[in-house]
């Protein structure tokens, strides 16, 4: 269990480490710091590259998380399992959304110079980062208060 418990928390520090990083470091830089027509092209070469880590992480939390559920507690779990199984999944389901539909949008909208349709991808894409950073904070949080007091 060592191990799977490593490799989930290094993949959780990852993702949401890496929305962090984005949404309240990245972000307010750029919009300061550069137009649209330069702060977008950017902002599509970070997603090109922190997203096959994300997919990493995705695989490898829902991976060990669940492998750890059900050969440590044979399934049957106190609700912060329960929820933070829920929330992991959820948020996946966010992701795989983001990547297949918005990210793609932004790319195609991108490269056509069509920066209204960039626009819109890239604010959707925004929000559900927001709503993914903060699901992962809450689920991290309950994680370690439910091992260690709400049993």
């Amino acid at each position: 269990m060592s191990i799977a418990l490593t490799l989930h928390l290094l993949a959780v520090i990852v993702w949401v480490g890496g929305m962090f990083f984005a949404h309240v470091v990245l972000r307010p830089v750029l919009n300061e710091q550069l137009e649209p027509h330069q702060r977008l092209p950017l902002l599509l070469r970070v997603f090109d590259s922190f997203f096959p880590w994300v997919w990493g992480s995705v695989v490898t939390i829902l991976a060990t998380g669940y492998w750890m559920l059900f050969t440590q507690y044979g399934g049957e779990t106190g609700w912060w399992l329960s929820f933070m199984s829920m929330v992991g999944t959820l948020m996946a389901a966010i992701f795989i959304f983001i990547y297949a539909i918005p990210y793609h949008q932004f790319g195609t909208a991108l490269k056509g110079d069509d920066m209204p349709r960039a626009v819109a991808a890239i604010s959707l894409i925004r929000q559900l980062i927001l709503v993914n950073l903060i699901l992962g904070m809450v689920v991290s949080l309950l994680a370690t208060m439910g091992k260690y007091g709400f049993s």
